[in-house]
C-alpha cells in the first residue's frame, strides 16, 4: 500500500515543475527505495521505525502539496492530497504493525554482529601466553648517553 501511496505521489508531480514538486518526487523515491531495501532483506536501522518515516515523509509531502495549492489546478492538488493521504495511513499502519525496532524490551537481534559481545566460550585465547614476571637474564641495562662512550 505504501508503494502504491509512493508512486502515486510520484505521478501527482507531472506538470508544471518546481522546486515543490522536486521535493515530492524525492519524498516518493526515498519511500520506495526503502520499501525495495526492506524487500531485498537488507537490516538497517531508522529512528522509530520503517512506518513512522513513511508517514512523516508523506507529512512532508502533504505540507508542501498545501504550499502549492493556489499554483496548480484543484483536481491536481487533491490527486496529491489524496496521493499523500494514501502514504500517510500506510506508514501508521505500518507503525502499529511492527513497532520500531529500537524500543526497550524489543526481542531482536542487533543489526550488526560487531555489536553484539561474544559469549565466553566464543572468546580467542591469545597465541602464547607472556609470563608473569621477567627472568633476570631477560633484564637489561639502561644505556649510556651518547656523549659518554
Amino acid at each position: 500500500m505504501a508503494g502504491a501511496g509512493a508512486l502515486l505521489l510520484l505521478v501527482s508531480t507531472f506538470g508544471a515543475f518546481s522546486f515543490v514538486e522536486a521535493a515530492e518526487a524525492l519524498v516518493s523515491l526515498s519511500v520506495l527505495a526503502l520499501l525495495r531495501a526492506r524487500a531485498d532483506g537488507r537490516r538497517f536501522h531508522l529512528p522509530f521505525g520503517d512506518g513512522a518515516v513513511i508517514a512523516a515523509a508523506a507529512a512532508w509531502a502533504g505540507v508542501l502539496i498545501v504550499v502549492r495549492l493556489f499554483d496548480r489546478p484543484l483536481g491536481q492538488n487533491l490527486l496529491a492530497l489524496a496521493c499523500a493521504l494514501i502514504l500517510l495511513f500506510a506508514g501508521l499502519r505500518e507503525h502499529a504493525k511492527r513497532p520500531a525496532d529500537d524500543l526497550p524490551g524489543a526481542d531482536h537481534e542487533p543489526p550488526d554482529d560487531l555489536m553484539r559481545r561474544p559469549a565466553p566460550d566464543e572468546r580467542e585465547e591469545p597465541t602464547r601466553r607472556l609470563p608473569t614476571e621477567a627472568p633476570d637474564e631477560a633484564r637489561t641495562e639502561p644505556l649510556n648517553p651518547p656523549e659518554f662512550r
